[in-house]
């Protein structure tokens, strides 16, 4: 087993390739007219998905205010929006906890930027862009990578018929995703719980048949995913069982989730009670609402945002198969 000098020399090319590549986003965003902020690590209302888990982080500045590190600066960078701000980016480090694998760590370095007045589709260019850059920075072609031309755009519902055999509308009831589903036989192994949850039966179908298949070759975009699955996302203006919303895939891995922000309170706080409900359902955490978004999201303008993950991006730019090749220390060395 190699010491710790001789594990961390072995990973300096790839550190000092990191270096450029950060280097190059930097600029890139910068010549784009962004300002580059930096939000809190540890908040008091963390994200509230039912498949994210925060990490405690002790106590904030009174009674009763609890704190855990942010699993995205994704709320705060939406306060500065509402504040005018139109151009911001941020590039950090976000935390989950149970994330353990070739592809996750619980601390992660993260890309998160914002654009007023801009559609999803401009996002979805300044990926092509970004990928291009770091390729380059890294010292590789991105001809080479499948990066040199136009990325592949493509739909849930394009992906979920081409690969599963399944037509979804977005407004089935579990029960009935899941029958689809079997008369599809689209589960590789056995099916779900009669009970299980939509978005449950939902995942087990795209990563069994759909998500092995993107990326490859050239990066795939999807785009327009089911309501259910876009909580923080507005919906599609024509087919509201949608919400606007893509995930960047290139080289085997999920690189980027993007939205077209939802600004509408009212129904942002429905969707955060209902995914309280499902984390309470599951015996998960609960975590406190974030009034402070709530309150902000009237003013804040139409705007497109998105989350890019930067050791993923490494990873692909250097053909890295493990998290670990990318980062001085993973996980367990700290």
């Amino acid at each position: 087993m190699p010491s710790e000098r001789d594990r961390l020399a072995g990973r300096r090319a790839a550190l000092e390739a990191r270096a450029r590549v950060r280097r190059a986003v930097r600029d890139w965003f910068e010549d784009q007219g962004f300002l580059e902020v930096e939000t809190p690590a540890r908040v008091p209302a963390p994200g509230q998905e039912p498949h994210l888990d925060a990490i405690a982080a002790g106590a904030g500045s009174g009674p009763g205010d609890h704190r855990w590190l942010a699993t995205s600066p994704e709320y705060h960078m939406k306060r500065l929006c509402a504040a005018g701000y139109q151009r911001i980016v941020q590039i950090g480090k976000a935390f989950r906890g149970g994330e353990r694998g070739p592809h996750h760590q619980s601390e992660f370095a993260i890309i998160e930027w914002y654009r007023a007045g801009a559609p999803l589709e401009t996002l979805a260019r300044d990926c092509e862009q970004l990928l291009r850059e770091a390729a380059r920075a890294a010292g590789r072609d991105p001809a080479a990578l499948g990066l040199a031309e136009a990325f592949e755009r493509t739909t849930v519902r394009a992906l979920l018929l081409r690969h599963a055999g399944i037509e979804l509308r977005g407004d089935e009831s579990a029960p009935e995703l899941r029958a689809k589903a079997i008369a599809a036989r689209a589960f590789a192994g056995a099916p779900p719980p009669e009970d299980a949850a939509w978005d449950d039966v939902f995942f087990q179908v795209f990563l069994d048949r759909v998500e092995p298949q993107l990326g490859r070759g050239r990066p795939t975009l999807v785009f327009d995913w089911p309501a259910p699955l876009g909580a923080l996302a507005r919906r599609h203006p024509d087919d509201p069982r949608l919400v606007e919303r893509f995930e960047l895939y290139a080289g085997g891995l999920e690189l980027a989730n993007a939205f077209g922000e939802l600004t509408d309170a009212g129904e942002q706080r429905a969707r955060f009670i209902a995914e309280s409900g499902l984390r309470a359902a599951r015996g998960k955490a609960v975590y406190p609402l974030d009034e402070n978004l709530l309150a902000a999201l009237p003013l804040m303008p139409p705007t497109a945002g998105i989350a890019l993950g930067f050791d993923r991006l490494v990873m692909l730019v250097l053909g890295a198969t493990d998290i670990r090749e990318v980062v001085a220390f993973a996980d367990d060395e700290v």
